[in-house]
């Protein structure tokens, strides 16, 4: 390994112990989901807790899942050789959204919403069945930062992916351990390891993705001004509801004015004159 790989790996698992440990990501005894599609994504985040997993203070167990889809032409020897040969437990579990997909939606429309959503109730299922404590996915900072800027221009909403999450129904835990993670390095690190990638025939590869759009306009603001996306992630961990205008996260009708506040800012000012 050259010393930029060298520094490139320790860069990703730096982050990644980072974003575990702010988000108490994962504690002693947990059995973790670690849910593999095949992308350059989720075989980094394998790496990076395999690593974990050998120098956490913490004891913890992983299980990785793959959901097969049953989309034409998926390899669907790949994972399961590369995880055998790695040594890892694992799961190939067979579910035929790939279908359903395309008999719901129009010739044309975007699938990535509907696919997200049954992959998501398969896996969460799963996850209950195995007795996992979390779910583990690989979405990392530029899927964070996508995620918040599809829900503003689209959806009307300020809100992201966080890195750690309670599901509605409160059965599962999901984590996200690349949440600090540029896709940039995430990229590079895939190509230096060599992972067998299974590319996405199903939405990935569609062009007129919402998401497509937010990214390259994400990719001419970083080339345009290097460092914007690392300003932007800062800016989701530091909210100040009283600068926004969300009546249910501030009381801006309760707001009056403090009336031991304002003798003390004439004083102030009859001191500074």
């Amino acid at each position: 390994m050259s010393v930029k790989q060298d520094k490139l790996q320790k860069r990703l698992r730096r982050l990644a112990g980072a974003a575990v440990t702010d988000f108490n990501m994962i504690e002693e005894g947990d059995k973790i989901m670690v849910c593999l599609s095949g992308g350059k994504d989720s075989y980094v985040m394998l790496d990076v807790l395999l690593h974990l997993q050998k120098v956490a203070p913490v004891c913890f167990e992983l299980v990785t899942v793959n959901m097969d889809q049953k989309q034409p032409g998926f390899p669907e020897h790949i994972l399961p050789t590369y995880l055998q040969e790695l040594g890892v437990e694992y799961h190939i579990i067979e579910e035929d959204t790939y279908s359903v997909v395309k008999e719901k939606l129009a010739q044309g429309k975007t699938t990535c919403s509907l696919c997200s959503r049954l992959r998501r109730g398969t896996l969460y299922t799963y996850a209950d069945e195995i007795g996992a404590t979390k779910m583990a996915l690989g979405h990392h900072r530029d899927d964070i930062l996508e995620t918040f800027f599809l829900n503003m221009f689209y959806g009307g909403t300020l809100k992201a992916m966080p890195p750690k999450l309670l599901s509605a129904d409160g059965r599962n835990v999901v984590i996200r351990p690349l949440a600090y993670c540029k896709e940039s390095d995430i990229a590079e690190y895939a190509q230096q390891q060599k992972f067998p990638i299974i590319p996405c025939n199903l939405c990935g590869s569609q062009e007129n993705l919402q998401r497509q759009v937010v990214k390259e306009m994400l990719h001419e603001w970083e080339a345009s001004t290097p460092g914007r996306t690392e300003i932007m992630f800062r800016a989701l961990q530091n909210v100040v509801p009283s600068q926004l205008a969300d009546r249910n996260l501030f009381d801006f009708a309760g707001l009056k004015i403090d009336q031991q506040a304002v003798p003390r800012f004439i004083d102030a000012l009859n001191i500074s004159s």
